[in-house]
């Protein structure tokens, strides 16, 4: 494993970070988004069981959350490992979930081999848990693809050194989640958006939508993407065709999507307020994640020499 260079370090210290407002001017931000749903739903394809877990805002919260007490224990073996009644600790200081919520969370994950147990503990009703190879590579999955769109906002560098060292993503993960988790512009979108994250596999839909729209067109007040049809959705996302019209029911009493003629009819549209909304929340987590990984760019230590 290579390792930051000292110029890299000193090239990351100049760094500007991107800030939420300079994302969403940046005119290249609506072909780097685009780029980037395409790649989060290209990920849900590959491995539709295991990111549907996700694919709301309280599991993601929840899952984002486990990840960071994984990695910080990396980084530092003195910090206390994952364990379930960790876990309850973080959501008692939170309003992510609840309890039951949080457990059964934990034990999908278990389930579908994302946790495993460390072994670690001398104590057998303490189990240690960590995330397993799996779980780490769809993160740095997710990680890299999300520094591939900010390379292209401003021919960055960052995929690059985050392929030289495997470690910056270990470093970067739990601030990332620290800052999204406090952050209320991206914990509690706006109402159009909300619509669709706080449902089971809705974010993963809100993504598809999102991709659907032209990158190099102005913004009118509908943006048509072309015939569409509920069924493509609950069929791709393993949701009930009742929880599909319920979602689409929800965004439209919003004027945030829906089609030109009544009963699924004509082209689909989507609002401009809703896509506003989406790059505005999205670009929250694309500056969190910049943040993150410039200071993980210069906090990384050298590694060991024998």
């Amino acid at each position: 494993m290579t390792s930051v260079s000292t110029a890299m370090r000193c090239a990351t210290d100049a760094t500007e970070i991107l800030t939420v407002e300079a994302i969403v001017e940046n005119r290249l931000y609506p072909f780097a988004l685009k780029d980037a749903a395409l790649k989060l739903i290209a990920m849900h394809d590959a491995a539709p069981r295991i990111v549907r877990y996700t694919a709301d805002m309280k599991r993601w919260l929840l899952t984002q959350s486990i990840l960071a007490f994984h990695f910080q224990r990396v980084t530092s073996p003195s910090h206390p490992g994952l364990t379930a009644a960790k876990l309850k600790a973080l959501i008692a200081e939170s309003n992510i979930a609840s309890k039951n919520t949080a457990f059964a969370h934990l034990a999908e994950m278990r389930n579908y081999g994302l946790l495993v147990d460390t072994h670690e503990s001398g104590d057998r009703r303490v189990r240690q848990l960590r995330i397993s190879e799996t779980a780490e590579t769809l993160i740095r999955q997710w990680f890299d693809e999300h520094l591939k769109s900010l390379d292209m906002l401003d021919r960055g560098t960052r995929f690059s050194r985050s392929s030289a060292d495997r470690r910056l993503l270990w470093y970067a993960q739990p601030r990332m989640a620290q800052s999204l988790f406090h952050d209320p512009e991206w914990a509690s979108p706006p109402q159009s958006v909300d619509a669709f994250v706080r449902t089971a596999s809705g974010s993963n839909i809100l993504h598809d939508l999102m991709s659907r729209v032209s990158p190099e067109k102005e913004l009118e007040a509908r943006m048509p993407v072309g015939p569409l049809r509920i069924g493509d959705f609950f069929k791709r996302y393993a949701i009930s065709r009742t929880h599909a019209r319920r979602l689409f029911d929800r965004a439209q009493l919003l004027d945030a999507c829906g089609w030109d003629v009544d009963g699924e009819r004509g082209d689909f549209w989507i609002g401009a307020k809703l896509i506003r909304d989406y790059r505005h929340w999205q670009a929250v987590k694309f500056a969190a994640i910049d943040e993150a990984f410039e200071w993980a760019s210069r906090h990384v230590p050298e590694p060991t020499r024998e």
